[in-house]
């Protein structure tokens, strides 16, 4: 089964989350799990997944410390990985990035040409920087992104609130465009039930369903 443009960006988030191990590792500090899952940001478990899969893959070697303690290395295989994996993650990121971008466009020019002029996105992550991009080659005007979860104020210039009905007592929005990663599919779900469906614009990215209500 191919690999979709969804998989290929979790691919490299596997990537990126791999090469932040290794590069902490590298870095000499800290030589727990506790502390390696601290410095990366993510679940314990998730760090001990990650130790055990690099550790099968030959890319790091495990050393008893004093106190039961664990020191951790990285083998010569493991060098090579991370300039391999650097190699792909950049790579993977901007193929993500143009693909990203070419959609955004398409969104941005669909809203142009039915001369929607207050539009807003849902979602305040990279994507809404890419929206935003796109926006400004068209006459589109972004008026707000919308995020329950989010504590910035402004993305790229353009106001942040909390939810729909908020951004509907500011704004006149005509459409919502989708820019959340975490999980799109219940964020058009939820719109679903407070905006046409029309009005609500998925990239194709996102691999959204829209239960056969697709825009015409």
């Amino acid at each position: 089964m191919p690999e979709s443009k969804y998989d290929g960006q979790n691919r490299a988030n596997v990537v990126e989350s791999t090469l932040e191990l290794l590069g902490a590792v590298e870095a000499g500090e800290p030589t727990s799990q506790r502390g390696l899952a601290k410095q990366l940001g993510v679940a314990l478990g998730l760090t001990n997944a990650m130790i055990k899969r690099c550790t099968r893959m030959g890319l790091l070697k495990i050393k008893e410390a004093p106190a039961r303690r664990f020191a951790y290395y990285l083998t010569p295989k493991g060098f090579s990985e991370k300039s391999r994996l650097v190699a792909e993650y950049l790579s993977t990121s901007l193929n993500f990035f143009r693909q990203a971008r070419e959609e955004y466009d398409e969104v941005m020019l669909f809203c142009e040409n039915r001369t929607w002029d207050c539009v807003a996105l849902y979602g305040a992550s990279d994507l809404a920087e890419i929206a935003i991009l796109a926006a400004g080659a068209t006459t589109v005007k972004l008026c707000v992104v919308i995020d329950p979860t989010s504590n910035v104020e402004t993305i790229c210039g353009v106001p942040v609130v909390r939810s729909y009905e908020q951004a509907c007592e500011l704004f006149a929005i005509q459409s919502v465009v989708i820019t959340d990663v975490s999980n799109p599919q219940v964020t058009y779900d939820i719109l679903r039930k407070k905006i046409d469906h029309r009005c609500i614009l998925t990239p194709p990215l996102l691999r959204v369903s829209r239960s056969g209500a697709e825009i015409t």
